[in-house]
């Protein structure tokens, strides 16, 4: 990837979705009045993972312009750091991921009823009430590096059977969590195995591939479909992609955390790419050097920009099915 990265999206202007009725900014509350699950989907985890905005302006046009209301249910629209996506700049876009910490790392309680104080923990603490009372969500993210989407299915086997049911995309991962912090869709129910609640991120592709709104848009369509919000004759006028012919699942059993500024791969990297050897030196950081673990080890989201000390570079699994 150049230092300049190609950007294909147009950020949107969100500033016409600020007052959604809600009480809280750029958060949307669509009441069908009928019986039903609240469903939330969120865009801009990331302020530079400007996919999920595309995909909810799209359909809050879609609800303004062509009156679409959920069939069932109660579905939250959410922007979510909208301060750091103000800061968007393509000609320098990964410097607007976060303000002060990432957004997705603070939805333990110890943080958020904690004594810390940012702009993610106080855009957090305006949204946990909606995220506390729903039932199935959708977070839209993409990925700093070229990689085929992925559903990110948090840490539970049931988030998994969830994708599936979705049918998109064709790659599917559990994880085990993230050293820095507890993740939206791992908090409460959502990483219990036997709460009905359910969580799934999706990760749309490269962040400014145009491929990705594709990917965002479609896997929306899908997902309201799913939770019976929408029918399927809106599904089948609105989905962009095709199924894929198989899901396949990876099961991470380990992240590689640099330790250092220092920190480098050893070999070249490649999202969803496998390292056939056991032993196979991977990286290195100061002396210390990470061999893969197992035969057929798939390197899950390698990450070469902006990584500092602390940051997870890659994840280590393997493939299920």
């Amino acid at each position: 990837m150049p230092d300049t990265p190609l950007v294909e999206l147009l950020a949107p202007d969100i500033a016409r979705w600020r007052d959604g009725g809600s009480g809280v900014d750029w958060v949307h509350v669509l009441d069908s009045g009928q019986p039903g699950p609240q469903v939330m989907v969120q865009a801009l985890t990331h302020g530079n993972e400007i996919c999920g905005a595309i995909a909810l302006d799209w359909l809050l046009h879609q609800c303004q312009e062509e009156g679409w209301r959920p069939a069932r249910g109660k579905l939250v629209l959410a922007f979510g750091n909208v301060t750091a996506y103000a800061r968007f700049d393509p000609l320098n876009p990964f410097v607007s991921r976060c303000v002060d910490e990432d957004f997705n790392r603070v939805w333990a309680d110890e943080a958020l009823h904690g004594p810390g104080d940012s702009v993610e923990l106080r855009r957090a603490r305006e949204l946990q009430p909606f995220v506390d009372t729903t039932d199935w969500l959708l977070d839209i993210h993409s990925m700093s590096e070229d990689c085929a989407p992925l559903m990110v299915c948090g840490t539970v086997d049931k988030n998994a059977a969830f994708a599936r049911e979705l049918g998109v995309p064709a790659y599917l991962l559990i994880d085990t969590g993230h050293p820095a912090g507890l993740r939206m869709v791992e908090r409460g129910g959502f990483g219990d195995p036997s709460s009905p609640k359910r969580a799934l991120l999706v990760e749309c592709g490269q962040h400014w591939e145009r491929a990705a709104a594709d990917v965002a848009v479609d896997t929306l369509v899908r997902f309201l479909a799913l939770a019976g919000m929408a029918r399927a004759e809106w599904m089948g006028q609105h989905t962009r992609l095709p199924l894929p012919p198989e899901q396949r699942l990876v099961r991470v059993t380990q992240a590689v955390v640099a330790r250092s500024p220092d920190f480098r791969f050893l070999l070249p990297t490649r999202g969803l790419g496998v390292i056939e050897h056991a032993g196979t030196p991977l990286a290195q950081d100061g002396e210390h050097v990470w061999t893969t673990p197992y035969d057929h080890c798939v390197m899950v989201m390698p990450g070469t920009k902006n990584l500092k000390a602390g940051g997870t570079a890659v994840r280590l699994g393997r493939f299920e099915s």
